[in-house]
């Protein structure tokens, strides 16, 4: 009903016809330019190996591709050139707390080729993890991890940065729809005509019927934002700027607590003689219901982290994977049938972005709802 919106229909089938031409495309390597990057990523024992490994050096490539994009970056990389090593995009600020903040620009680290030297400290960039080491950048591994003091890094990552867009996005998005409230006597008008019928769905479908008319209005602000903020971040990871935020499980667990905290400290107390003394249940039954009934009220955040978090990141993983096929098959037949299978698994995510919005606010207001439900005095009579 929301989606057919003519205006709304017509950007998301714009950004899903540019979407295959504009993104993904990496230059294919020789066996000798494959093996010269595994053995500065890993040992030189395993390069060997994998400069024997002719036939997949595209799949090698694919896989790498595919990973680095599933990890944040500290460094906003639109794409790389790895013939001539050129890289298109801009550096952010790596903020690091090592005896003191210490505070300078992504760009010493070279996209993670150099060592990068800071107030006489340095630091190296291993799988977009920051590592204190000496002067050369060497680091210690044990059992194939490094076991280098990482200092706590509070830097502005992709991550970030795709925060703090949609982030202004919303906000001057719906400053504007209020205003337009206030002008035109109660009236959308502009951009806020396609995100209106969106805000009366969430109250009139989600809140009112799962928290009920007594309680829904002080729940709206956070069922709102939490519903355009998913839903944005889910868009913003389909687009070619390779953002992967909903699929990060630190995002998805924030959001999570956020809906745990706001759910146990506005429960009234029926929730919690619901938890810890079940009214109708035979009281030695009560002892072994109650320690199940609380670490229930755990269990169920956990679900909703778990559950964006899974199915963005698989459809991430999965939509690059089929896009891959295209450099893999080499002819126009595995190409194309690629590319129509991509086109239409992207349709699919779209639909999968609203529908993990959804989900999410629809739990959260499901769980405000149960902390906020009233005494029912037959209860007592069972």
């Amino acid at each position: 009903m929301v989606i057919s919106n003519k205006p709304l229909r017509f950007i998301v089938a714009t950004l899903v016809a540019c979407l295959p031409l504009m993104s993904f495309a990496n230059p294919e390597q020789d066996s000798v330019k494959v093996k010269t990057e595994v053995a500065h990523e890993v040992k030189t024992e395993e390069a060997h190996e994998g400069a024997h490994a002719e036939p997949t050096d595209v799949k090698s490539e694919i896989k790498e591709f595919i990973n680095h994009h599933l990890l944040d970056s500290h460094s906003f990389t639109l794409n790389a050139d790895k013939e001539t090593g050129s890289h298109n995009g801009f550096s952010l600020p790596i903020i690091l707390w090592d005896n003191g903040l210490q505070v300078f620009s992504s760009s010493k680290f070279h996209y993670g080729e150099e060592t990068a030297e800071h107030n006489g400290n340095f630091y190296v960039l291993h799988h977009e993890k920051i590592y204190k080491t000496e002067a050369d950048g060497a680091l210690t591994e044990e059992h194939g991890h490094p076991t280098n003091v990482k200092p706590l890094d509070l830097s502005i990552t992709k991550s970030v940065v795709g925060i703090l867009f949609v982030a202004i996005l919303m906000f001057f998005l719906f400053k504007g729809l209020a205003k337009s409230y206030t002008k035109n006597g109660g009236i959308a008008s502009g951009a806020g005509r396609i995100f209106e019928p969106i805000v009366l769905y969430v109250r009139d479908e989600i809140a009112i019927p799962n928290i009920g008319e007594k309680n829904y209005k002080k729940y709206m602000s956070y069922l709102l934002t939490i519903f355009f903020f998913i839903l944005f971040l889910n868009i913003l990871g389909l687009t070619p700027l390779g953002f992967n935020i909903t699929g990060n499980i630190a995002i998805t667990a924030s959001l999570a607590l956020l809906t745990y905290l706001i759910t146990t400290f506005s429960a009234n107390k029926n929730y919690w003689a619901h938890i810890f003394w079940m009214p109708g249940v035979p009281t030695p039954m009560k002892f072994i219901l109650a320690p199940i009934e609380l670490l229930g009220t755990i269990i169920k955040p956990f679900s909703l982290m778990i559950r964006l978090y899974a199915n963005i990141l698989a459809g991430h993983v999965v939509l690059m994977s089929i896009i891959g096929l295209m450099f893999i098959f080499k002819s126009w037949i595995g190409s194309s049938l690629s590319f129509g299978l991509a086109f239409v698994l992207m349709i699919l995510e779209i639909l999968v972005a609203f529908l993990q919005a959804y989900i999410f606010t629809m739990l959260s207001a499901l769980y405000f709802g149960a902390g906020n439900e009233e005494h029912h005095h037959e209860e007592a009579h069972h």
